[in-house]
């Protein structure tokens, strides 16, 4: 990257933290070094966990983008999705999808509360876990305010009517979006995760059989046919075929050329809005990063908790109490 592109991205950079403080401004009591004063290496002790875990398994880092994006979107950024099954409630969120990254969260956790007891939420660790994950996968990093405090409830059945499907349309995608405040823009944008992380042959299997879907590249629909065959084993496969540890504006390129997974990924060049954005997203990394740290930013401030509401958990996959 010459000096005149280092320079370009950090001023939009640093547009995207004034964004971000004006998003937090109106984020229910969210605020930047919120653990200042009472645990000023919050931030950095997550940090150099995830680091060393993502170091040793690359793939961790989407992992936690990931879990995020599910305990936000559904009952709001609060660390339900991190719940353990009890007597009283045998269903919670993570009964509903086989996500990654329960026990990683618990073991920084457990760093924290050896720093700090009992002051810093899950849902906070999330959020840093996540921004951290980022600037390893993907070479930068960008300011997140923090305070969220942590749920007691977790509901399985709330996950069906709230994570946006690999099978949805556009319509469905911008309309399940809008259901969380969310734009077009933070679709598109954070649509740029699955330049990472894998999926499971039965995600996307009904884009090849009984026929191929017509925008998949046709070398690219005979690579997953062959790994993904008529009744073969629920295989991961990677989302993109390019660089699949490094979190940038590939995903955008390949969506382009019809080498993406999913329906809801091409959906996305179905209608001008999305399309255009997609096409904007692959002639410019440098844009695309300072959207998608933006986005991360308002998706991380989905119907928070804060103040006296919630909890501070000790453990992260059991309430307090």
């Amino acid at each position: 990257m010459s000096t005149r592109m280092k320079l370009m991205a950090c001023l939009q950079l640093l547009m995207v933290a004034f964004q971000a403080t004006l998003i937090t401004m109106s984020s229910a009591g969210l605020q930047y070094n919120f653990y200042s004063s009472t645990c000023s290496n919050a931030e950095a002790t997550v940090k150099n966990v995830v680091n060393g875990m993502i170091d040793a398994d690359p793939t961790m880092a989407a992992a936690f983008i990931r879990l995020l994006f599910h305990d936000c979107f559904v009952m709001g950024c609060d660390a339900s999705i991190l719940l353990d099954p009890t007597a009283a409630n045998g269903q919670p969120e993570k009964s509903a999808i086989p996500l990654r990254g329960y026990n990683a969260v618990n073991k920084i956790k457990a760093a924290v509360e050896a720093v700090c007891p009992g002051k810093v939420s899950c849902a906070d660790i999330l959020a840093f876990a996540a921004r951290d994950s980022v600037a390893r996968a993907a070479s930068f990093t960008f300011p997140i305010p923090s305070g969220r405090r942590d749920g007691t409830a977790s509901s399985a059945f709330s996950v069906f009517s709230s994570i946006p499907s690999p099978f949805f349309n556009a319509q469905q995608l911008v309309d399940s979006f809008a259901a969380k405040n969310l734009t077009v823009d933070d679709l598109v944008a954070l649509s740029g995760a699955h330049s990472i992380g894998v999926a499971h042959c039965s995600a996307f299997t009904n884009r090849l059989r009984p026929t191929v879907d017509p925008s998949l590249d046709p070398a690219y629909a005979a690579e997953l046919n062959a790994t993904c065959p008529s009744g073969g084993a629920d295989r991961a496969v990677n989302n993109s075929p390019v660089a699949p540890n490094t979190l940038s504006n590939q995903y955008y390129r390949n969506a382009l050329a019809g080498r993406v997974l999913f329906t809801s990924d091409a959906a996305l060049l179905t209608r001008a809005d999305t399309a255009a954005r997609v096409n904007a997203s692959a002639a410019d990394p440098t844009a695309w990063m300072a959207r998608f740290a933006a986005s991360m930013v308002r998706m991380a401030g989905i119907e928070v908790l804060t103040g006296a509401q919630g909890e501070v958990r000790r453990f992260c996959n059991a309430t307090n109490t």
